[in-house]
């Protein structure tokens, strides 16, 4: 993905928006709506209010040195607007989160145009290729499903309010090592 990303004719913003969201595992939505005020730069801490997340809960995305970086790359091109990701024709709202979709359908088809094996994908299909490979390195399910911001239901639900800061830090940022190997293949 990140070979053929490469390809498509689109702002180098919306490339490393793309890259975001692999190493966040978040929806586009969350990352799309960021404001700047969410970003603490100092912590490498990323924090969604309530009103943002699907699930009505705050949410802390522990910024791997990759995401951070991404994040001061971002800064940059935004200029003065509160967003992330402002839009190209406004600076007072955020882009699109179709502008994403379109950006990974051409990805999908440049690889395919050179003949490679990559499935068809969109932005959400991210999340399902972080958990399955984390998952599949040994790493605990609550902590990929709480970097999801997937809500435990139930007894547990009420029992559990661990963040797994500490362990959640230390595996995103294995994460975004596994996704620097995979991209750096010959």
């Amino acid at each position: 993905m990140y070979q053929y990303l490469e390809y498509v004719s689109t702002a180098p913003t919306i490339r490393l928006a793309v890259k975001l969201l692999l190493l966040t595992m978040l929806r586009k939505s969350e990352l799309v709506e960021a404001v700047w005020t969410e970003i603490n730069f100092t912590d490498a801490l990323w924090t969604i209010p309530s009103e943002r997340m699907k699930r009505r809960n705050p949410h802390n995305i522990y910024l791997s040195r990759q995401a951070l970086d991404i994040f001061v790359a971002l800064k940059t091109c935004a200029g003065g607007s509160r967003y992330v990701l402002p839009s190209r024709y406004d600076p007072d709202i955020p882009m699109s989160k179709a502008t994403l979709n379109q950006v990974t359908k051409l990805t999908f088809m440049a690889a395919q145009k050179d003949g490679k094996t990559l499935d068809k994908f969109g932005p959400h299909d991210l999340r399902r290729t972080a958990s399955t490979l984390l998952h599949e390195a040994g790493y605990n399910t609550d902590w990929v499903e709480k970097c999801l911001a997937h809500e435990q239901k139930g007894v547990r639900a009420v029992y559990n309010k661990a963040e797994y800061a500490d362990q959640r830090r230390v595996m995103l940022q294995d994460w975004a090592d596994m996704i620097d190997r995979f991209a750096t293949r010959p």
